[in-house]
């Protein structure tokens, strides 16, 4: 695991339950494991749970993309590293990775745009000054380690010509 440029955003294991058929953990529920990583992003930002009960306002996902690099199987141990591709005033974009946290290998990527809303209103606002704050830092720290291969990429048949 490459630590240059990244956050640490959790550890999970993969449950019985989230194995399919083919004995291997179900593409749905690399989705549930790489929500682990977005809360501790969002907790470390100050835009958690708790955030949302004081404040009535919350951080929304607007588009996810997944890759399924390696398959993990039941009770697999997962790490989550995660960066700060871009920022505005109201969104982030960010990439998570998720590793097998004892054999180091890349098992899956997730990509989202997330958006700060406002619960009351039903729109979307400005990110609170804490999270912002902490937001830049991640984000000029992430920015130092260099531009990531893949981000950003499109779905397609890639033909040959």
């Amino acid at each position: 695991m490459n630590d240059a440029g990244w956050f640490d955003s959790g550890t999970t294991k993969v449950r019985p339950d989230w194995i399919d058929y083919n004995g291997h953990m179900n593409v749905g529920y690399y989705l549930v494991a790489f929500d682990i990583a977005t809360e501790e992003v969002c907790v470390h930002l100050g835009v958690g749970e708790a955030y949302r009960r004081a404040n009535d306002a919350s951080i929304f996902v607007l588009e996810a993309h997944v890759t399924y690099d390696r398959e993990v199987i039941e009770g697999a141990p997962l790490a989550f590293r995660s960066r700060i591709v871009d920022r505005d005033a109201k969104r982030f974009h960010l990439i998570h990775h998720m590793y097998h946290a004892e054999d180091g290998f890349l098992a899956a990527t997730n990509e989202l745009m997330c958006m700060h809303m406002d619960l009351t209103t039903k729109r979307s606002a400005p990110l609170p000054d804490q999270a912002a704050a902490r937001l830049d830092t991640l984000f000029e720290a992430h920015q130092a380690a260099g531009e990531l291969d893949g981000v950003g990429r499109k779905i397609g048949i890639r033909r040959k010509t």
